[in-house]
């Protein structure tokens, strides 16, 4: 059986998550310990017992998903599933830093500071309130892009952010674009067509101060190759070159996450098992409406980690 890794991005965040992990397997309570010292702050503590809304502010939530999507690598590990298990690693957005750290490209403190850094800039590179995303349920990625098009003939920008499954396009931009978005969807035959409660449009070109900011910051960062190829968002195939893996983070902040592409890609090498580690299952949903046949699994508590143990038997 070939499987691959995948992490989970923005939106899976919950309070408590990876907090079972850290009580039950001493590696994983080490991850939380080391963002900690990284980022000079007790993120763990905020992650267990702190209030919702300060979790989900993007310069929180980034480097508090890739710490408990390590944890739960952590725990597989201790267990003997090392990363090596997996022929390839892939994260959504913000996931693929954590995909990286799992396969030894990023230490995991630089990717908590790189994480801290990229969730302030894309907050600060468009003022709270100019921007908006939208998900586009039961249209296909070419419709999904005519409708930002048309949407954008209106003055503003509107594009296709996440390309996630075949029936769910999100697209991003400004406020008002993306809202004439919605309306068109919906003429266009759209299931549904909902404005997202996020705080800046991510993955479009309005997002170009926040790449130049990551610009810097990835400059002064050492990556290593990957040890598992690293199936890249804005490219939908395998990457292991450090200075092309370097590029690609800077690119993926304005891009497109080609999620679906990502995952057809693998399958088309021969994986037929995905695990979603880390906190929720968003992902796993995805997968099952990309590749019905496909096995998935998460890993996000000691229960998931006894299940793949148990299913590895």
């Amino acid at each position: 059986m070939s499987r691959a890794f995948i992490f989970p991005g923005q939106g899976a965040q919950a309070i408590g998550m990876g907090k079972a992990l850290a009580e039950a397997y001493p590696a994983a309570r080490a991850v939380f310990e080391e963002v900690d010292e990284a980022l000079g702050e007790k993120l763990s503590t905020l992650i267990w017992e702190g209030e919702a809304e300060t979790l989900t502010l993007t310069e929180n939530a980034q480097p508090a998903l890739m710490a408990t999507s390590l944890a739960a690598m952590r725990a597989l590990e201790a267990e003997g599933i090392a990363v090596g298990a997996a022929s390839f690693v892939a994260g959504h957005s913000l996931g693929e830093y954590s995909a990286l750290t799992a396969a030894g490209a990023l230490s995991v403190a630089d990717a908590a500071r790189l994480l801290r850094t990229r969730g302030r800039a894309m907050q600060q590179a468009v003022p709270v309130g100019e921007g908006a995303m939208a998900a586009l349920l039961g249209l296909d990625l070419a419709t999904a892009q005519a409708v930002a098009a048309e949407a954008a003939e209106g003055g503003g920008v509107c594009a296709a952010a996440n390309d996630n499954d075949p029936a769910q396009v999100v697209i991003s931009g400004s406020k008002d674009a993306v809202e004439r978005a919605v309306e068109i969807a919906k003429e266009k035959g759209a299931k549904r067509a909902v404005m997202l409660p996020v705080s800046a449009p991510f993955h479009c070109e309005l997002m170009a101060p926040a790449a130049e900011v990551m610009a810097e910051a990835l400059a002064a960062v050492e990556i290593a190759a990957p040890s598992v190829p690293l199936v890249a968002n804005v490219r939908a195939s395998a990457v292991t070159d450090p200075t092309e893996i370097r590029a690609l983070l800077v690119e993926q902040v304005t891009g497109s996450v080609r999620w679906r592409e990502s995952v057809e890609y693998m399958v088309a090498q021969g994986v037929t098992a995905f695990w979603e580690i880390g906190a929720g299952k968003a992902l796993t949903g995805m997968v099952r409406r990309i590749h019905r046949p496909a096995g998935v699994q998460t890993v996000g508590t000691p229960e998931d980690v006894a299940k793949v143990l148990e299913a590895a038997e």
